[in-house]
C-alpha cells in the first residue's frame, strides 16, 4: 500500500517528529445525548429516546485540532467562540488535550456554534443546531488578526485552514495567511467550504469532499467524470499545488501536475461518518508535517478515515489506532505480494501501461543475508517495479541437495516481501525461471556477478525484446552455504538436519 513503509510507521510511531500545526477556522461544540427507543411518544407520532449516556467534544476546526493532537502534534487553534457556557466547554476541551488556544477569540454578540445529535442505537435521529455568525465586529476580526500574528512569530510547520461557512475565514483572512504561508514556504491545506472557492488561491493543496467540490462548480455530485474534470480544471484556475478530492465509500482522488491518481477507500464497517473529513484533513497535515510523500499521505489518510467511521460520534483517531492500522496494513501488504503468475501478469501489465521499467532477478533466498539484501537493493535501481522469481522447496532441492531450504518457501517469500525494494514475489517449481521471464518479459535481468551472461537463464530472451541484462557484484563472503558451516562449527555438529525448518502451530 505505502510507498516507504518504514518511513510512515516511524513518522506515526514518532508522534509525526511533535511538529507544529496552525489550525485558523470554525469552532464549534459537538454535543451527543445517546439511548435506546423503545416506543413511541403518545404526543406526537415521534420515537422516544431514553437518554444513557451524554459527552461533548470540540467540533468544526475544534475537532481537525483534536485530531491533530490524538497523533501527537503540537497544535495551536484560532477562531471565535461566544460568550456562553459552550464556548467554555470548547476552551477546556481543547486545553485538555494540550491544545494552545490563545488566539481563539470572544465574540460577545455571537453565541459559540452548537451542534446536538441525539442517537437511538447506533442510529443518529435528529439534530440540533445553534448558530448566529452575523454579529461578528469588525474589532473582533482585528483583534483575531492580532491573535494570529503572535502566534505566527513562533514557526510552524503546516498552517491549516478549516473552512464550515461560519464566518471566521473570509477572503481578506484567507489570502493574507496564504501569502504568510508562501513566504516562509509553509505548506497551506485547506478543508473549503461555499461556492467561491477564489479566496483559496494559491494554498498549497485543496480538499473538498464530492458534495462541496460539486457545489463550488456547478456539477452534479453523482458525475463522477465531471467532477475528476472539474477538479483538475479548478487547480489550475487557483494555482494549486494540489488539490483532493474526498468521495466518501469512493476514496481519495488525488490532482497534482503529475496527473490524477485515485486512492481507493479501505473497507471497513460504517457507524457514523460525523468528522471523517476532518480526521482525513488533519491525517494529510500531519503527513506533510513529517515529511512523506503526498502518495503516503493520501493513503495514511484514507486508512485514518477508515477507523473514523466505525466510531459513533465525532471521535478523533489517536496515534496508537493509526500506528496499528499502518502496521496491519503493512502485513497485509506483505502478503499482497506474494502472488501467482497469472496475477502477477496482470498487475506486471498495469505497470507496464503506466511506462513502468520492469526488473526481474531470481534465486533460492535460502536465509536471508546482507549479500541478498544489497543484490536486491541494487536491483531496485535498474527499474521502478522489483519482481523476484523464488525457487520453490522441491527446485531448492534439486539444486541444492536434500538438506535444503533451511527455510520454507511460504517463510521465504513473506520476508523477501517484507523488504522495500521488493514489489512482487513469484515463486517457480522448475529448474529455472525461464517460464516466468517469458510471461512477464522484463526490461532488466539481474543476477550476481558469480555468473556469466551465457549461464543465465532467460538471458538471451530478455535481450531479444531489446531488455538488458546486468551483472551486480556481490558482497564477499556473504553466503548461506558460509552461515550454515559457521552454525555447525558453534554448534559442534558436522551437519544440519535434512529436514527444512517447520513453523510451529
Amino acid at each position: 500500500m505505502f510507498t516507504d513503509p518504514e518511513k510512515v510507521a516511524g513518522a506515526v510511531a514518532s508522534s509525526f517528529g511533535g511538529a507544529r500545526i496552525l489550525v485558523v477556522g470554525d469552532l464549534m461544540l459537538d454535543r451527543y445525548l445517546a439511548g435506546r427507543v423503545e416506543r413511541i411518544s403518545p404526543e406526537a407520532p415521534v420515537p422516544i429516546v431514553r437518554v444513557v449516556r451524554q459527552s461533548e467534544s470540540p467540533g468544526g476546526a475544534g475537532n481537525v485540532a483534536l485530531n491533530l493532537a490524538k497523533l501527537g502534534l503540537r497544535v495551536s487553534a484560532a477562531g471565535f467562540i461566544g460568550p456562553d457556557s459552550q464556548g467554555a466547554s470548547v476552551r477546556r476541551l481543547l486545553e485538555e488535550s494540550g491544545i494552545q488556544h490563545q488566539a481563539i477569540v470572544t465574540c460577545q454578540r455571537c453565541p459559540t456554534t452548537t451542534k446536538a445529535r441525539v442517537i437511538g442505537g447506533h442510529q443518529q435521529m435528529l439534530r440540533l443546531d445553534i448558530e448566529d455568525h452575523s454579529e461578528i465586529q469588525g474589532c473582533e476580526r482585528c483583534e483575531l488578526l492580532r491573535a494570529l500574528t503572535r502566534e505566527l512569530e513562533a514557526p510552524c510547520t503546516v498552517m491549516l485552514l478549516s473552512d464550515y461557512g461560519k464566518g471566521v475565514l473570509d477572503e481578506q483572512l484567507c489570502q493574507l495567511l496564504i501569502r504568510k504561508a508562501r513566504a516562509t514556504d509553509t505548506p497551506i491545506i485547506v478543508d473549503p467550504k461555499g461556492r467561491d472557492y477564489g479566496k483559496y488561491a494559491g494554498a498549497t493543496l485543496l480538499s473538498p469532499n464530492r458534495a462541496e467540490l460539486a457545489l463550488a462548480t456547478g456539477t452534479s455530485p453523482e458525475d463522477l467524470e465531471s467532477l475528476r474534470r472539474e477538479g483538475e480544471r479548478l487547480r489550475r484556475k487557483l494555482k494549486l499545488e494540489m488539490l483532493a478530492l474526498t468521495m466518501s465509500e469512493h476514496g481519495i482522488t488525488l490532482f497534482d501536475a503529475s496527473g490524477v491518481r485515485h486512492f481507493p477507500a479501505l473497507a471497513r464497517e460504517v457507524f457514523d461518518v460525523s468528522g471523517a473529513g476532518d480526521t482525513v484533513i488533519a491525517t494529510i497535515a500531519a503527513a506533510f508535517a513529517a515529511g512523506l510523500d503526498r502518495t503516503d499521505a493520501m493513503r495514511l489518510a484514507n486508512l485514518a478515515a477508515g477507523i473514523v467511521v466505525g466510531k459513533v460520534g465525532t471521535v478523533a483517531v489517536t496515534r496508537v489506532e493509526l500506528l496499528d492500522a499502518v502496521n496491519i496494513d503493512s502485513v497485509f501488504e506483505q502478503a499482497h505480494k506474494v502472488a501467482s503468475l497469472e496475477t502477477a501478469m496482470e498487475r506486471v501489465a498495469g505497470w507496464r501501461h503506466k511506462g513502468e521499467r520492469i526488473v526481474f532477478t531470481n534465486g533460492c533466498f535460502d536465509l536471508l543475508h546482507i549479500g541478498h539484501v544489497k543484490l536486491l537493493d541494487r536491483a531496485k535501481r535498474e527499474g521502478s517495479r522489483l519482481i523476484v522469481g523464488l525457487n520453490s522447496d522441491s527446485s531448492v532441492r534439486r539444486l541444492k541437495g536434500p538438506s535444503r531450504p533451511i527455510v520454507p518457501q511460504a517463510d521465504r517469500a513473506r520476508i523477501l516481501a517484507a523488504l522495500s525494494s521488493v514489489d512482487l514475489v513469484v515463486l517457480f517449481d522448475e529448474q529455472t525461471p525461464l517460464k516466468l521471464i517469458n510471461a512477464l518479459r522484463p526490461h532488466v535481468l539481474v543476477k550476481g556477478s558469480d555468473y556469466r551472461i551465457d549461464q543465465i537463464a532467460g538471458a538471451n530472451e530478455v535481450r531479444s525484446w531489446g531488455g538488458r541484462v546486468v551483472l551486480v557484484p556481490l558482497v564477499q563472503g556473504s553466503s548461506t552455504s558460509n552461515i550454515l558451516k559457521e552454525i555447525g562449527q558453534v554448534a559442534g555438529q558436522p551437519r544440519l538436519s535434512k529436514k527444512p525448518m517447520r513453523r510451529r502451530s
